[in-house]
């Protein structure tokens, strides 16, 4: 029965990240820089649509990257709009608005900004593909069961093989710090034993002992 809901547990959890929309609302002040971070696993769509309150004489840029600084989406003076994007390995990837004030300006107010991120099978344009494949209501709704049950294998996959990876790191960290373990008493047994025979020899030179 544990072992029963423990799954399910998880599973819901994978229903959850995997089905939902991440919408996030927030206000940038001027001259700053605010970043928003989502660690998403290999091969998901990824889809963002955002919208900037206009502010007078200020400029706001966006820029999405991955952890090696390669830019997978930029805009200058982003206002409202799109991107995608797919991801080639598990990384975090940083989504960033600047806001931009010509020197001089002052009392600028801040900026309302409005993002929503979807991925996974929430990133699919289900209704383009109904019109592409000439799909009906209900296999577009067992197309989209399909795909979700595709992403829950993908996910318990992916954390069997992190378990993994983790127990492994641990073995070998266990292994490690045994070895040096044994490596240290060692040395301290070498270092007693050779601390008696230089005692030994010291005392008897001084005729303190036979």
């Amino acid at each position: 029965m544990g072992w029963f809901s423990l799954n399910v547990g998880v599973l819901l959890c994978v229903l959850l990240h995997e089905y939902g929309v991440h919408g996030i609302s927030f206000y940038l002040p001027p001259r700053a820089r605010k970043c928003l971070r989502e660690e998403i696993r290999k091969d998901v769509l990824v889809t963002g649509q955002y919208e900037v309150a206009e502010v007078h004489d200020v400029v706001t840029n966006l820029k999405v990257t991955d952890s090696a600084e390669h830019t997978l989406y930029k805009k200058d003076d982003a206002q409202r709009g799109k991107f995608a994007f797919s991801t080639d390995n598990f990384d975090e990837f940083d989504i960033c608005f600047e806001s931009m004030v010509p020197a001089g300006f002052e009392g600028v107010t801040e900026q309302l900004i409005v993002l929503n991120i979807k991925h996974g099978t929430e990133a699919k344009d289900y209704e383009n593909i109904a019109k592409v494949e000439k799909l009906k209501p209900l296999e577009v709704k067992l197309k989209q069961m399909e795909d979700l049950s595709e992403s829950i294998v993908k996910e318990l996959s992916y954390m069997k093989s992190n378990a993994e990876h983790r127990s492994n790191t641990n073995e070998s960290t266990s292994s490690r710090v045994l070895g040096f373990s044994l490596l240290s008493m060692l040395c301290l047994v070498s270092l007693a034993v050779w601390q008696l025979f230089y005692l030994r020899r010291f005392f008897k030179s001084k005729r303190l002992i036979e």
